[in-house]
């Protein structure tokens, strides 16, 4: 457990809470399951957070945000990160491997949520005194995946049974 409080601290310094991630995985998840609740939805982000696969590209994605806000990288990729430019797509690629931990429905709520920048994610993508270059792809893609766990533990979803 030291590692899953450990990564919820990264976020917390970050202005992130497993609260802020959970309430876009409600609003991802609730037209689809009526009974679904905030805390099914804190427990299936902590779930996915628990992942060591998650916890490393959170980590990574976080310590570059960080060093690039302390001017501690090379050119041209300071000034990438500092401009947050278009093309670079590193930070969404780096988020889709959390994405992929449950499958094709997290892809594509990813996209959705790369779009539409709903929550915190909107809040982390707003130019200010803080880089936030991977930590916006990275709270969308923990949220992709959380949304994605709960849709596939869904119990009234329809089960096809292989010939």
């Amino acid at each position: 457990m030291a590692s899953e409080s450990g990564i919820e601290a990264w976020l917390l310094k970050r202005g992130v809470s497993i609260g802020d991630v959970a309430e876009i995985v409600f609003a991802l998840q609730h037209p689809y399951n009526a009974d679904l609740t905030m805390v099914q939805c804190e427990e299936s982000v902590r779930a996915v957070l628990v992942k060591r696969e998650v916890q490393y590209v959170m980590y990574t994605g976080i310590a570059l945000d960080e060093l690039a806000e302390r001017k501690l990288l090379p050119q041209p990729l300071q000034a990438i990160m500092e401009t947050d430019e278009s093309l670079y797509g590193v930070d969404e690629t780096l988020a889709l491997g959390i994405t992929n931990v449950y499958g094709m429905i997290g892809l594509t709520s990813f996209g959705y949520l790369d779009k539409v920048k709903p929550g915190i994610i909107r809040k982390l993508n707003l130019k200010g005194p803080h880089i936030h270059v991977f930590l916006d792809d990275l709270v969308a893609g923990l949220a992709a995946a959380a949304s994605a766990r709960i849709a596939h533990q869904d119990p009234k979803a329809t089960r096809y049974e292989l010939p």
